[in-house]
């Protein structure tokens, strides 16, 4: 029994296998170890990820200890996302970009995904917290050639009607090849800033589709070499399988910590909108369900969040 106990304890501890941490194996140890020094001193001695045997005592090893802050913090940073309201969450994580060196991506999302009035509301609860516009602190702290582009997409107000006008679609379309053609910075061309920043999605779509079958491309194919263009592109014209990617790219072995944040980002926020698409795209990109690769990939409340936020129904 020892052993076994031993066993979870370490699972418990070490996120094997995912995100998170098993707090109801945890609970049920502390009660059962109560007074029996002998039982925790071997699992020390067995976990040397977390401790080194200095003799006398194993001690903590602090890297791993900041570690397991952060699985710990999972469930409580997702609950918190989840109650506050979606503009001021949306103009926080605004702000995270923008002052403490989170990925730009973030911003982008919040930019190409939401709706019209959404990012509106955005904008106005950014100001309320930060006292600044969010597009001038978008100006004013991008230093890089992406500064025109997010702007231009923060600043949007896109027309969301059912009208496209092909002709225009087709033409844009040729100025897009034509910029890749020129071999120049798309990120410094006006003409492709003013396409993604003002045009409709529906608009965009055609555009894109048009490109494809002109040039037997796909448009985001095109920038590699410039990140934050193509991750622009891509949440504009196929967010559900945008989103997807992210959530993917969060399992991986080698995921590092924003990568796995950004897995609590998109299970939030889109929870309430897109999640049925998002769960049914990611089944064909994968070949499995969303909410079983969540089961397999993550631990304690943090998984049953995941879950819920999946919309399976999840037993207290």
């Amino acid at each position: 029994m020892a052993t076994e106990e031993h066993h979870v304890l370490t699972k418990a501890f070490s996120g094997d296998g995912g995100l998170g941490v098993d707090e109801s194996a945890l609970v049920s140890i502390i009660g059962k170890w109560r007074k029996k020094p002998d039982l925790k001193q071997k699992f020390r001695k067995g976990f040397s990820r977390l401790f080194s045997d200095l003799g006398h005592i194993e001690k903590c090893e602090d890297d791993y200890v900041q570690k397991l802050v952060v699985e710990f913090s999972r469930f409580n940073q997702i609950a918190v996302l989840w109650a506050m309201h979606p503009y001021e969450r949306d103009a926080r994580w605004a702000h995270q970009v923008l002052h403490k060196g989170h990925p730009t991506i973030a911003l982008v999302e919040i930019a190409c995904t939401q709706s019209a009035d959404d990012l509106l509301g955005v904008r106005k609860a950014y100001q309320m917290l930060f006292h600044h516009s969010l597009e001038e602190d978008v100006a004013y702290q991008v230093k890089d050639n992406s500064c025109n582009l997010l702007v231009g997409l923060v600043s949007a107000y896109r027309y969301e009607g059912p009208k496209v006008d092909n002709d225009v679609a087709k033409s844009e379309g040729k100025t897009l090849h034509n910029a890749v053609k020129s071999g120049k910075s798309l990120l410094e061309n006006d003409e492709v800033v003013r396409i993604l920043t003002t045009r409709s999605l529906l608009h965009l779509k055609t555009t894109f589709k048009y490109y494809k079958e002109s040039h037997s491309k796909y448009f985001e194919d095109e920038l590699s070499a410039e990140v934050s263009l193509q991750e622009t592109v891509r949440c504009l014209d196929s967010p559900a399988k945008y989103f997807c990617e992210v959530i993917n790219n969060a399992f991986r072995d080698e995921a590092n910590h924003m990568d796995k944040d950004a897995l609590s980002r998109v299970m939030v926020s889109r929870s309430d909108t897109d999640m049925e698409e998002i769960k049914e795209t990611y089944s064909k990109l994968y070949g499995a369900k969303l909410e079983d690769v969540i089961s397999q990939k993550t631990h304690g409340y943090y998984k049953n969040s995941l879950l819920s936020l999946a919309g399976v129904e999840v037993k207290a």
